[in-house]
């Protein structure tokens, strides 16, 4: 009888976006047939792949520098007689695939974002000396036609891609050109791995895309909305969202999704980039201040408990003092629940990075300083006015403190109450008793079956 191969070892390390930790969930479930089964370190690993982002150019130095670290990891494996493969996926290495092979030799392969489901393939070829070393192609509908259709469930909240790429070309972003045009799975397809996900015990899923409200059916032709409806009529599955969204996408149609559907939590993020018509139109986003918030205007008049998060760019070529402080009057006006903020980061290939007008370092920190405190102020007041509600939360696992569960209110604030690890994948309502800026804590109320509705905010 041949003895049985020993366990492979994989380590993933995601950078960047939520698309980017299911892309890595998804890899580990390519390569379990190959039996590699999970690390917590790259030391111990048989295979490292660093699943990259492209977004900022400090993520992509710190790949680099990364990299410099694992090759003395593989040399020390070498020189014991031992193995150890080198990947790095995800959008460097669909924009730097050469790039990175040049700079660091002890990479063994580069997959891009639409080709890691032919991972196994590639490290069979790597191990074999011979064959291509970089696979970097847009192919999304081959990818999710190669991935294994039985997805694990990690826990009770789980990502769910249903969207690929991007056609804004907004002049400042590398999606359109790392993650190729926009083009969405079939309802069918997310369906299904949404019925395995709930018969594993998740209870909310994130939908996904980098544009992920332009969704539209290939096969059926409906939008987000409609997927969405189709969702919430899976047993177990109650609660919903999704992730990032364009102003120019948000229909109708999904607006009143939002004030329908119980399951669509009330938390949406909608980034809008800048308070500055001028630099909008710099950025090529496609809308105007004044259309922004008539879209907003909308969206809470359908659900009017609805919390708004978005995203900041400060430092755009040509962004004057007057552009930044119509930045903050909007963010004032707005009042959200949270928000990401950024320095505008130059990216090669991007029309923004041969603007003239490219604004200091000082000065783009000094305004993303002056916006974060805003934005600060603005979420722990947020969080404040939650103490003293009762809300539905879904416990997601174990916290710190012996008895204590951590969970997600309905607006994505992490909870933390005494309660007992069979409350575990349920959700019950808590009575909010403190608020810090990124997390609430509580009580369990114990009489009513039935969470309590959400009060208009």
């Amino acid at each position: 009888m041949t003895p049985a191969a020993p366990p492979k070892r994989l380590f993933i390390k995601t950078y960047g976006c939520q698309m980017n930790v299911y892309d890595s969930e998804r890899m580990a479930d390519v390569l379990a047939p190959l039996g590699y089964g999970m690390t917590d370190t790259p030391e111990d690993a048989d295979l490292v792949v660093l699943n990259t982002c492209h977004i900022r150019e400090k993520a992509t130095e710190k790949v680099y520098s990364e990299l410099g670290q694992i090759r003395l990891m593989k040399l020390a494996r070498q020189e014991a007689g031992g193995a150890m493969t080198i990947a790095v996926a995800g959008c460097v290495a669909q924009a730097e695939g050469e790039e990175i092979m040049r700079r660091q030799p002890a990479v063994d392969l580069v997959v891009g974002p639409q080709a890691y489901h032919q991972l196994p393939e590639l490290i069979a070829r790597t191990h074999r000396a011979r064959g291509e070393r970089l696979a970097a192609d847009f192919a999304a509908e081959d990818k999710f036609d190669a991935l294994p259709t039985a997805r694990n469930a990690s826990g009770v909240t789980a990502f769910l891609t249903v969207q690929e790429g991007c056609d804004k070309f907004c002049t400042f972003c590398v999606v359109p050109y790392t993650r190729g045009a926009e083009w969405s799975r079939p309802a069918a397809a997310i369906l299904a791995e949404a019925r395995s996900l709930a018969d594993q015990g998740v209870r909310e899923v994130t939908l996904l895309g980098q544009n992920v409200n332009a969704y539209r059916d290939p096969d059926a032709g409906g939008g987000l909305a409609a997927l969405a409806r189709a969702l919430a009529k899976i047993p177990g599955l109650d609660r919903i969202r999704y992730t990032t969204s364009h102003p120019r996408d948000m229909d109708d149609e999904l607006i009143a999704a939002h004030g329908e559907l119980d399951a669509f939590m009330p938390f949406l993020h909608l980034p809008v980039q800048s308070g500055s018509d001028r630099i909008l139109k710099a950025m090529n986003r496609g809308h105007t201040v004044e259309a922004y918030l008539k879209l907003i205007e909308k969206i809470r008049a359908a659900r009017p408990d609805i919390a708004i998060s978005s995203d900041y760019i400060v430092g755009f070529p040509g962004e004057r003092d007057s552009d930044f402080e119509a930045t903050l009057a909007l963010v004032r006006q707005m009042s959200h629940a949270s928000a990401f903020s950024f320095k505008y980061s130059r990216r090669p290939g991007t029309p923004a990075a041969a603007l003239p007008g490219q604004v200091a370092e000082e000065v783009k920190a000094e305004r993303l300083a002056r916006l974060q405190a805003v934005l600060d102020e603005q979420q722990v007041a947020f969080n404040a006015a939650q103490v003293g509600k009762t809300l539905p939360v879904l416990f997601e696992r174990l916290g710190r403190h012996p008895g204590q569960l951590v969970g997600r209110s309905p607006y994505l604030q992490g909870v933390h109450a005494q309660a007992d690890p069979s409350l575990i994948g349920q959700i019950a309502p808590v009575r909010i008793e403190a608020a810090s800026k990124n997390s609430l804590s509580g009580v369990l109320v114990e009489s009513p079956v039935q969470a309590p509705a959400l009060e208009p905010l």
